[in-house]
C-alpha cells in the first residue's frame, strides 16, 4: 500500500509542477510589471476559473492527501520516535576541572576580570587621541 501511495504521490508532484508552469500569470503583460492590475480588488482582477486552475486545485488536494496518508503509514510502521535506538549520552561533568597548578575556587568568590588593554599603535606607542570634527556655525 505504501509503495502504491508513493508512486501516486510522485506522479501528482510532477503533474502539479507541470500544471503550474503551464499557467500564465495574472499580469503577464507590460502593465503588470509596473503594478497595473486594471481593477480595484485587493489581489487583482479575478475572472472565471480556467480548466488549468481547477486542475491545479485538484492536484494540490491530492498531493496534500497523499502526503498526510504517507506520514500516517510511516509512523504506524516504524514506531513512535526517531530517537528510539539512540544511545544515552555519557554522564555530564558538573564543573570544569582545574588546570594544573591552580586551586579550585568556590563559586561564591569569583576572581575579578583583568583590566582592559590600552590601545597601541604598531610601533608600541600609545595611540593619539582622536580629534573631533569642527562644527560649522
Amino acid at each position: 500500500m505504501t509503495i502504491l501511495l508513493t508512486i501516486i504521490h510522485v506522479i501528482v508532484c510532477l503533474l502539479l509542477i507541470l500544471i503550474v508552469l503551464l499557467q500564465s500569470g495574472k499580469s503577464a503583460d507590460l502593465a503588470g510589471a509596473f503594478g497595473g492590475g486594471g481593477s480595484q480588488t485587493a489581489f487583482g482582477a479575478r475572472g472565471t476559473a480556467t480548466f488549468l486552475s481547477k486542475l491545479t486545485t485538484g492536484a494540490a488536494v491530492i498531493f496534500m492527501l497523499t502526503s498526510f496518508t504517507l506520514s500516517l503509514y510511516t509512523v504506524r510502521q516504524k514506531g513512535n520516535s526517531v530517537m528510539e535506538g539512540a544511545q544515552t549520552p555519557a554522564s555530564k561533568q558538573s564543573a570544569p576541572a582545574a588546570l594544573p597548578g591552580q586551586k579550585n575556587q568556590p563559586a561564591s568568590n569569583p576572581t575579578p576580570a583583568p583590566p582592559a588593554p590600552t590601545q597601541s599603535t604598531p610601533s608600541g606607542q600609545e595611540a593619539p587621541a582622536t580629534k573631533q570634527p569642527a562644527t560649522k556655525k
